[in-house]
């Protein structure tokens, strides 16, 4: 008797807009489990956040994290308040914590242009903008949060880049290049950092270089940070698939998302060797929390990419068929241009983007099902 096989998902619902992304969200993975069937779904929600730490005194409660720990995969949806904040001043952000704690050093940021949602660039080859960019999320200069000095006359945090994770994370990136060297991308995986002014930047660039020998099907490319930002607002089709550090990745994947129609387009996944957090790249947005504005497109394309990872590190092909689901979905639903967000000059909300794709999701079901 062949048993299917389950995975158990951590779910923090969040702050600000979190819930109202976060339950939506679970509905269509639920809706395309079913669709595909060959797997099953369980989901713990769990506290945590910025809600939480002035409820509690606790951002991430260690019975959050534990379960979070033991989980198959880990949904997180926005989380912090501008308004609560730690004694230092900083605000509450647990999926920092995360990445720590669970050495989630790989952190991928697709920028990919959807049918029929508008771009930033005239350009009409901006609307095929499909790039990859790898940040790493646990050193660089946020290996200081937490640790900064700071006297009544100056302040200072420090660069960290270690050779152990550099490593690792440019492995990750030239796997993702070779991937989508396969699905027809052109094979080009690009450093970028300031390795002109700072010799923190010349040792990635180094080891950049050193993993670049064993990946000779792939071209390597460098790039200062400066002069990507420039390429990303001038030509972003000629990029592929951009490695970095952490707050250069920080600020450039926010601009990418700029290109594509904004931060409510922008899934994410910070990935280690055992554990992986998938969350849309936007904030909690508490100024229309509670409003029916938010744009769960993100959200949704996170738990796609949740999906084939899981796929890839089990070996289940429906998890990754399910995941392509939930995508052609999302891309089906806006590809006819009735379907504009708020962020984009229309009115369609959280209600109105779960429907349409969920309406695809049956859709495409009922298509699959009669061609068998």
């Amino acid at each position: 008797m062949t048993t299917t096989p389950a995975f158990h998902i951590a779910v923090f619902n969040g702050d600000g807009i979190g819930p109202e992304i976060t339950a939506p969200c679970l509905d269509i993975l639920r809706a395309a489990q079913s669709s595909v069937g060959g797997f099953d779904l369980s989901f713990d929600e769990l506290p945590a956040g910025a809600g939480c730490y002035r409820d509690t005194g606790e951002a991430l409660p260690e019975a959050s994290m534990a379960t979070a720990r033991a989980a198959d995969a880990i949904l997180l949806s926005a989380m912090g308040l501008p308004e609560i904040r730690l004694p230092d001043g900083t605000e509450i952000q647990p999926q920092l914590d995360l990445r720590f704690k669970l050495d989630l050093y790989a952190g991928l940021r697709p920028i990919r242009a959807i049918p029929g949602v508008p771009v930033a660039l005239a350009d009409p080859r901006a609307r095929d903008i499909d790039l990859m960019l790898v940040r790493e999320s646990t050193e660089g200069l946020f290996a200081s949060v937490g640790k900064s000095i700071v006297t009544a006359d100056e302040a200072r945090d420090t660069m960290v880049i270690t050779r152990h994770t550099t490593s690792r994370l440019c492995e990750q990136a030239f796997a993702l290049a070779e991937k989508r060297k396969l699905a027809g991308r052109p094979g080009k995986l690009t450093c970028v950092d300031k390795a002109n002014v700072f010799g923190s930047m010349a040792f990635f660039r180094s080891i950049f270089m050193d993993a670049a020998a064993n990946h000779r099907d792939i071209t390597p490319l460098t790039a200062y940070v400066d002069a990507t930002a420039l390429t990303l607002v001038q030509k972003p089709w000629d990029l592929d698939v951009l490695v970095t550090e952490n707050m250069f990745g920080d600020i450039l994947s926010d601009l990418a998302a700029g290109l594509i129609g904004g931060m409510g387009y922008a899934p994410s996944a910070d990935i280690g060797d055992e554990h992986a957090v998938f969350q849309p790249c936007h904030g909690s947005a508490p100024d229309i929390a509670g409003k029916g504005l938010a744009n769960p497109t993100a959200m949704f394309l996170s738990a796609a990419m949740m999906l084939e990872w899981l796929a890839e590190k089990h070996q289940v092909t429906a998890l990754a068929t399910a995941g392509q689901l939930i995508r052609t979905a999302v891309d089906n639903a806006f590809a006819g241009g009735k379907l504009v967000t708020p962020e984009v000059g229309g009115k369609a909300g959280t209600a109105d983007v779960t429907a349409a794709v969920m309406a695809e999701i049956s859709r495409l079901g009922d298509m699959a099902s009669a061609a068998q």
